[in-house]
C-alpha cells in the first residue's frame, strides 16, 4: 500500500518506501535499545564494547568511524568504560602518541556475558522474516546503502 497517491507513481512508491523503511528502523532500534539497556549500558557503550571485542584494540578515532560518532562524545563513552573497568588506554608499542583502546579482562568478561545474549534478541527480532527473506533484504539494504553514499 503506498503512502500517498498524488505525486506520481514512482515518488508515491519511493515516499511509501522510504515510510515503511524508517518504521521499522524506528521499531527495530527501540527494541535493541530496551535489550541493550538491560545490561545498564548505554548504545554507544555497547557499540564501543562491540567493536573492541570482535575487532580487538583500536585508537579512538577507528572506534568513531566504526561507531558514526564523532571523537568528542567516543571520548566520553569511553571515559566512562575505562571509569567501570571495562576499557583501558594503552600507548601504541610502534607509535607512543598514539593512544589505543582495549577491553580490560572484565570487559572481555562482560563482552562475552552480554553479546550473545543480545545477539539472541536480534535473531527474535528478525524471526518474523525467513532465512531467504533476511538474506535478501540484508543484500537489499546494502546495495541502498552503497549506492545512497554517493548521492
Amino acid at each position: 500500500m503506498k503512502t500517498t497517491k498524488k505525486y506520481g507513481e514512482q515518488i508515491d512508491l519511493a515516499l511509501s518506501t522510504w515510510v515503511k523503511l524508517v518504521r521499522a528502523h524506528s521499531v527495530f532500534a527501540k527494541k535493541s535499545l530496551d535489550d541493550i539497556r538491560r545490561y545498564g549500558l548505554t548504545e554507544p557503550q555497547f557499540g564501543a564494547l562491540e567493536c573492541l571485542g570482535h575487532l580487538g584494540p583500536m585508537t579512538i578515532g577507528n572506534l568513531c568511524s566504526k561507531q558514526l560518532v564523532s571523537g568528542g562524545n567516543m571520548t566520553l563513552v569511553v571515559d566512562n568504560l575505562e571509569k567501570e573497568g571495562l576499557v583501558e588506554r594503552v600507548h601504541s608499542k610502534e607509535d607512543r602518541r598514539t593512544i589505543i583502546v582495549q577491553l580490560t579482562s572484565k570487559g572481555e568478561q562482560r563482552f562475552n556475558e552480554i553479546f550473545l545474549q543480545h545477539a539472541e534478541r536480534i535473531k527474535d527480532l528478525t524471526s518474523v522474516l525467513t532465512n531467504d527473506e533476511q538474506v535478501q533484504l540484508s543484500g537489499l539494504l546494502k546495495k541502498l546503502g552503497f549506492a545512497l553514499k554517493d548521492k
